[in-house]
């Protein structure tokens, strides 16, 4: 693991962005896996299909012991937006019981507070090496609902860069979530919306998982667009369950496409855990995501910024024993290849591991510094190292 360890140091470099004594306005664009955000409360899910499928309220979390409460009938279908519009309906999630004090994780407030308190470390130091603040934009995996990200912003070290929230429940069958926030002062939100990735087992049975964010709107008065992922994992083996991460790879190819052929000068990001590298097949023959600008065109448009760190042997997390890049951020190529220096491009990807998110010692020494070793809370930080890009433009 030392090449793992040493080849995701982070260089650091405060002079990158003064070119002929012009200083360069920047911004920071990335994602953490926050590892099981959940609060100490069981909850359920409740769907108002009265409401619109847009309205938080349509699908928001609830306690357990307010369902006595609620108007709510009993459904046997599959859960999908579409099919329950008209209904009220509660969804009993499996993961919500093992967060609880009455776990076996004895899953406490303090111990809630103090991953809140690391990810919101983590989370502020992203890129500001080279901003000098915390990121614009910061996308989230594994949260349980709204209510953690609103605990999660309020927090000391990031509560007065006032981030809004785009979040949406899914029918993950564990019921996390992605998300994304963003400081209003520098994005304006113009649109956001889910895709359900609608998977089925040999049977023929859905199989639920997580949904594609897909947020629109302006960062410095520039129109973007965001994806957030956090795809199938690996489990039953990579092979087998590999289908599943084509159809979610064929689905953000859908909606990256659709948003650059209603408007080309949209730039836009996709970023998450892929739960597969750059050199999968999801990645490279599904999205079509090429490793080298050289390599871009209009039949494939998109670049993997993480490709050439994952060549040099980087890695974001360890799966099996077996260093991986697995979160990796995906780009327009208008963002590497158009030349205008009044409009953001691409300055550094990097893939963010100081000393305090690496173990430094055991069977793991050299991987992340992960928050749970079984049911017992390590006081770390993540199973996986986050990613994020900089861009960068003349004032």
């Amino acid at each position: 693991m030392k090449k793992f360890l040493s080849m995701v140091a982070v260089i650091l470099s405060v002079l990158a962005f003064s070119q002929q004594g012009k200083v360069k306005r920047v911004a920071t664009i990335g994602f953490l896996n926050v590892e099981n955000l959940w609060d100490t409360i069981r909850s359920a899910d409740y769907i108002d299909g009265t409401k619109d499928k847009t309205n938080p309220a349509f699908h928001r979390s609830i306690p357990l012991d307010s369902i006595n409460f609620l108007e709510a009938e009993k459904y046997s279908g599959q859960w999908s937006d579409g099919l329950l519009e008209g209904k009220k309906v509660i969804r009993y999630q499996s993961g919500s019981e093992e967060f609880t004090p009455a776990s076996g994780k004895n899953y406490n407030t303090k111990i809630y507070k103090k991953k809140l308190e690391n990810a919101a470390k983590v989370i502020a130091e992203l890129g500001s090496q080279y901003t000098k603040t915390a990121p614009v934009v910061v996308g989230l995996i594994e949260v349980e609902n709204r209510q953690v990200i609103q605990d999660l912003i309020k927090q000391p070290s990031l509560s007065k860069y006032n981030y809004g929230i785009v979040h949406y429940n899914s029918y993950d069958s564990r019921g996390i979530d992605v998300a994304l926030i963003y400081q209003k002062r520098r994005f304006t939100l113009t649109n956001s919306l889910k895709k359900e990735l609608k998977m089925y087992s040999s049977t023929g049975k859905r199989e639920y998982t997580r949904d594609i964010l897909v947020v629109t709107g302006l960062l410095d008065n520039e129109k973007v667009a965001f994806f957030m992922n956090h795809w199938p994992s690996r489990r039953g083996g990579e092979a087998i369950s590999l289908p599943k991460r084509n159809a979610a790879a064929a689905l953000l190819k859908q909606q990256m496409d659709s948003i650059r052929t209603e408007d080309p000068e949209t730039k836009l990001f996709a970023m998450g855990d892929f739960n597969d590298d750059p050199v999968s097949e999801s990645l490279k023959n599904h999205l079509k995501a090429v490793g080298s600008e050289k390599d871009l065109n209009e039949e494939k448009p998109y670049l993997n910024l993480m490709y050439p760190l994952y060549k040099k042997g980087v890695a974001s997390l360890a799966y099996q024993d077996a260093p991986n890049l697995f979160d990796q951020i995906i780009v327009s190529k208008n963002l590497v290849l158009d030349k205008n220096p009044k409009e953001y491009s691409i300055y550094k990807a990097e893939i963010y591991a100081p000393a305090y998110l690496v173990n430094k010692e055991g069977n793991y020494k050299g991987y992340p510094f992960r928050s749970w070793n079984g049911d017992q809370f390590t006081g770390g930080y993540s199973d996986h190292f986050p990613a994020f890009v900089i861009v960068q433009k003349e004032p």
